[in-house]
């Protein structure tokens, strides 16, 4: 789908042309919020560079067939047209559907979505599209995550020779410079990883960041692909090399067999099930804290920096205070001498969360952890903060006037623009 023509952002649903997005809870519409209009006082997004830290890039239909070795032949992913949909479609099977992931301003729920790229906003999959509605959101930089192949990367190896999923992995990466060389500074890519192969995880580490990669994007449960658990030694050459390389290790949720979980329950009613689960993906990442912080790779590794994406904020203190209780009640320093902070000690030290949604528990979140909470939109997701009109969702600017402005200046600064800026590498 390159080279990326010149696509100014619409909101697509039903495949008709709308309005964007409109009002939610009485506040204003985006294109008053935009110009300032609050009695003429300057709002939160025009104020600050906001750095959202995780999107999601809707993988155009030439990622791969443009990208992987032809040997591989029909296995390589592309797009078919199947009953008026756009599918992906691996040895001849349906695999997934692009529009489910693209589901910013669509009038539904999963398991509707678009039916083909042309349903979808463009900014969900044209990089030209995506700066200018960036502009249009007043977003100075956004980090880009995958959805193909699993969002920790586990996904390939269901499909065959190992050499295959290695080679789907680095194309992957490499559609990720093609894409954010349309604005470097302002489009993020992290460098998705063959975890199964420590060796060519480095490898790849350290080609991607050469090239403009700003982080890593680890599997958040590689236990579940019959893999250690995190706090296995086994991984250290991967944080050795983030490390070496300056750049975070991020867990995004749903890292581990997600369609599994997402299929388990199903007599719940897809809807209902899928809430319960999405929902419950981010007790994964609590877990996934708790295993780098338990299992000692905090300590072994203090100048790493973890980042839990998707998983919200509201949850973490409570989080940390049982970790702290345990650890004290449990005699864990007797055990482990060597341990020299408390797990929220340790948090503050060198994890991240992130949060898009929350409202009754972000301002005490916020301000029990300044240093260590960022802004996201997971745009363009079911769950993202572009609503459809059957969601409830607000637009990021409409939610950090609502949320998040009884918040002092200094705190601000931090949770939109300034923790995520350095850990990225972006200049403000």
């Amino acid at each position: 789908m390159g080279p990326w023509p010149d696509v100014r952002p619409r909101c697509v649903w039903g495949g008709a042309l709308q309005p964007h997005f409109g009002d939610r809870d009485g506040l204003l519409y985006h294109g008053d919020i935009r110009r300032g209009a609050l009695g003429g006082m300057m709002t939160l997004f025009e104020r600050f560079e906001v750095i959202d830290v995780d999107t999601h890039i809707t993988e155009p239909a030439d990622t791969w067939t443009s990208r992987v070795s032809r040997r591989w032949g029909d296995a390589i992913p592309h797009v078919e047209r199947r009953d008026g949909e756009d599918v992906w479609v691996l040895n001849g099977q349906r695999w997934a559907k692009p529009g489910n992931t693209a589901m910013a301003g669509f009038d539904g729920t999963l398991p509707e979505g678009p039916a083909t790229y042309d349903d979808m906003h463009p900014a969900a999959w044209n990089p030209t599209a995506r700066v200018a509605f960036m502009d249009e959101q007043k977003i100075r930089a956004q980090v880009l995550y995958p959805n193909i192949g699993g969002f920790g990367g586990g996904g390939w190896l269901d499909h065959g020779d190992p050499a295959f999923a290695l080679e789907c992995v680095q194309a992957y990466n490499n559609f990720q410079i093609d894409f954010a060389s349309v604005a470097p500074d302002r489009l993020l890519p992290i460098v998705s990883l063959p975890f199964w192969d420590v060796e060519a995880s480095v490898v790849e580490i350290e080609r991607c960041v050469g090239a403009g990669h700003r982080g890593i994007n680890f599997c958040n449960q590689p236990e579940a692909f019959g893999q250690p658990n995190l706090w296995d030694q086994h991984w250290d050459p991967i944080w050795e090399a983030a490390k070496d390389t300056g750049v975070t290790v991020n867990f995004h949720i749903g890292g581990g067999r997600i369609g599994e979980q997402i299929t388990t329950g199903l007599e719940l009613g897809f809807r209902a099930n899928f809430a319960r689960i999405s929902s419950l993906l981010f007790v994964d990442n609590l877990r996934c804290i708790s295993n780098l912080i338990h299992g000692g790779v905090c300590h072994r590794f203090p100048d790493v920096r973890f980042v839990s994406v998707e998983s919200g904020v509201g949850m973490i203190p409570g989080a940390l205070e049982a970790f702290d209780w345990q650890w004290r009640n449990g005699g864990v320093v007797r055990e482990h001498p060597e341990y020299d902070l408390l797990p929220s000690e340790y948090f503050r030290r060198q994890i991240y969360g992130c949060f898009w949604y929350e409202r009754d528990s972000i301002t005490s979140a916020l301000l029990a952890y300044p240093d260590n909470m960022m802004f996201e939109t997971d745009f363009p997701h079911p769950t993202c903060q572009h609503p459809g009109p059957q969601t409830p969702a607000v637009e990021p600017a409409h939610y950090a006037e609502s949320a998040l402005i009884s918040l002092p200046d200094e705190v601000l600064r931090k949770v939109l623009v300034s923790t995520a800026a350095e850990l990225y590498g972006v200049a403000v």
